[in-house]
């Protein structure tokens, strides 16, 4: 189906998975974008770090705050986005990203190009194996290669320390 043939999207429309410190809905895909963007809205947990610091070689991320306080570090700069804010983090450039308050937050990412709406189908399978204990490292390491994403989680127990958060590798 193409997102012409698609008037409206229902809130509850579209594959979900939790994976944890983050869940993705798919909104729009790739295919129905001719790859020119796609789309999921990601619900985050109070107080959780959805992703570690990051940076992508091929996409940049727009996301839009629904609900909550968006905690975002770009670069060396820390950022708190509320509702009806944006937040571009651009290919090549580090950032991470968080709920930052106590209540849940949720976000519509925008993903351009489109094509790294796939890398959270994978990285849901390689926390689906490890059946809720720690996830295969080796394993997260290649889907993040596949993806042309460098992630540091060296300095994940130090962002949760700093921003009082939890993730499941830390």
């Amino acid at each position: 189906m193409t997102a012409s043939e698609r008037t409206v999207i229902e809130p509850a429309e579209g594959a979900q998975v939790d994976l944890g410190s983050l869940g993705v809905a798919w909104k729009f895909e790739g295919a129905e974008t001719a790859g020119r963007f796609s789309v999921v809205e990601q619900p985050i947990p109070p107080r959780r770090l959805a992703a570690p610091l990051h940076f992508h070689e091929n996409e940049d991320e727009y996301s839009y705050v629904l609900e909550g306080t968006l905690g975002v570090m770009l670069g060396d700069e820390v950022v708190m986005a509320t509702p009806g804010s944006w937040v571009l983090k651009p290919r090549g450039e580090w950032h991470a990203f968080w709920n930052a308050g106590g209540s849940p937050c949720r976000i519509v990412e925008l993903i351009s190009p489109s094509g790294f709406e796939h890398y959270f189908r994978e990285v849901a399978e390689v926390f689906e194996a490890a059946d809720g204990g720690r996830p295969d490292l080796e394993r997260f390491a290649a889907v993040n290669d596949r993806y042309e994403l460098e992630m540091d989680l060296d300095r994940v127990a130090g962002l949760c320390q700093r921003f009082g958060l939890t993730h499941p590798l830390a």
